[in-house]
């Protein structure tokens, strides 16, 4: 199998995974926005902010080091397995005992047992973080699917069940435990790999000279973007930190699906890569013209119909968060430029440039924060959005020599797209003139703003469009050919 069929089989199975999965979390979370008060998603943001940065410590550093290596073998996941089981253990302990300080700290008691019972998500993770890890060296992405979907599903009914009969809080909260409970049940089902009861401190050695740097960078990241959620939920009221959350997570899941399928099956295909920078320039290249001109689109879009989204799906209750929206949706748009070149950093067994960066990164960000941290929960979402604009250069920057692939040249490279998305999004968001209800704005626009898109990208032919329909457009005609087949022997 050639390396474009390679990753062409495997990005369409991730992708496939992740859009089922954002399409059944999104009702889901429709659902439950419907009939929870923004309060109670702002309590579990509150928990999270704490839970996150503590999963860190499972989902970074050694399960990359583990991709990253060429030769890794049993003995290797085996030591990982076995050291990441120890540390969940230790760090929901501390968790368990640390919950009273929690709800100290937000001046709610309540958060103690949510805090102790959300917090079993970390014993889950180690379990399922080798399962994830092997499934990525090996390049079986279609095992993500079953386990991925069947948690998902799962825990949307428990979710929505419970938000029903008046548990609050505590639904969102089961929603996440059975979520990755059954995620990790059928992964550990269907997926073969197996520890074996051996260890070694030399391999882990080994692993952790890689990995620590990546943990490291991993903490920070976490750090950072949780520590805006912190100061709002402290500072201000918790339906403001839900209004931030709400505009935040929309765009988050739009760009869910496609960023993160790229980027699991970018990094070990990049890995196998290492030795060949024109290899690795092609392949980052690619990456980041081909998801730009997916996301772009996408999030401008939403953008545009936003406005009619939260007044029907959401109802005005949630008005607030449009603004946010609009930001999110133009922050996340870069995302392949920042995904692309940390991942071609990381294949070249870069860690310790990696975590140099991240460093950088967030004594911009931070700054920018604290600036804006006194003008609200808004002016915080700015700060973002004008510290993601300085992160492209910062993480493009070392790509100038290890690749010789400049700034200046991906911003060249990604215009084009860019530039459609946003005359897309200007004509659908012309429609909001027209003052017809939000459903009839939302059926004019949405089909309006993929005619276009995809009009202007074969009127100036795009490489992008052409890259991508070379790689669905034979399985498409080969469904339809079987199709008609069948239908013209039943007949």
């Amino acid at each position: 199998m050639g390396k474009r069929e390679e990753f062409s089989k495997n990005f369409f199975w991730r992708f496939f995974e992740r859009t089922c999965a954002q399409m059944v979390a999104t009702v889901v979370g429709i659902v439950l926005a419907r009939l929870l008060a923004p309060e109670a998603f702002g309590t579990v943001s509150l928990i999270n902010v704490f839970i996150a940065i503590l999963q860190v410590f499972v989902d970074s550093g050694l399960g990359n080091a583990l991709i990253q290596k060429k030769n890794a073998d049993n003995i290797d996941f085996s030591t990982v397995f076995f050291t990441n089981m120890f540390v969940c253990t230790v760090l929901y302990i501390g968790l368990f005992f640390a919950a009273p300080l929690i709800a100290k700290f937000y001046n709610n008691p309540d958060f103690t047992k949510y805090t102790r019972v959300l917090g079993l998500v970390l014993i889950l993770s180690g379990v399922k973080n080798l399962q994830q890890a092997y499934v990525s060296k090996q390049m079986i992405f279609k095992k993500f699917f079953y386990a991925t979907l069947g948690g998902t599903i799962t825990a949307g009914v428990v979710g929505i069940i419970l938000a029903y009969l008046g548990f609050g809080a505590w639904a969102i909260i089961a929603q996440h435990l059975v979520n990755l409970t059954i995620d990790t049940l059928v992964l550990w089902i269907t997926v073969k790999w197996r520890p074996q009861l051996s260890f070694s401190f030399k391999r882990l050695k080994g692993l952790y000279s890689f990995g620590w740097k990546m943990l490291a960078s991993g903490l920070l990241t976490e750090i950072y973007d949780n520590i805006r959620s912190l100061l709002i939920g402290k500072k201000y009221s918790e339906a403001d930190l839900a209004y931030y959350n709400q505009g935040r997570t929309y765009p988050s899941f739009l760009i869910g699906n496609i960023n993160s399928s790229i980027n699991s099956v970018l990094f070990p295909m990049m890995s196998k890569e290492q030795d060949s920078v024109e290899g690795l320039k092609a392949m980052t290249k690619r990456s980041i013209t081909v998801s730009t001109y997916l996301l772009a689109p996408v999030l401008m879009g939403f953008a545009a119909v936003s406005k009619s989204f939260v007044t029907l799906v959401l109802t005005e209750k949630w008005l607030p968060t449009i603004p946010y929206i609009y930001i999110f949706c133009f922050t996340f748009m870069f995302s392949p430029i920042h995904t692309a070149n940390l991942n071609a950093i990381k294949a070249l067994g870069r860690s310790d440039l990696f975590l140099k960066l991240e460093i950088i990164k967030k004594v911009v960000g931070i700054t920018l924060l604290l600036i804006s941290f006194p003008f609200g929960p808004l002016a915080m979402a700015y700060s973002a959005l004008v510290a993601s604009i300085m992160n492209q250069v910062i993480n493009s920057w070392p790509n100038k020599k290890l690749l010789k692939y400049r700034y200046l040249e991906q911003i060249k490279d990604i215009c084009p797209n860019i530039l459609k998305a946003v005359f897309m999004a200007l004509c659908v968001y012309s429609v909001n003139f027209l003052h017809l209800n939000s459903i009839l704005t939302l059926i004019i626009q949405i089909p309006l703003g993929g005619i276009i898109y995809v009009s202007t990208s074969v009127i100036f032919k795009n490489p992008s469009f052409f890259y991508i329909w070379g790689m669905v457009g034979p399985k498409v005609n080969e469904v339809l050919r079987k199709f008609f087949k069948r239908n013209k022997t039943n007949s």
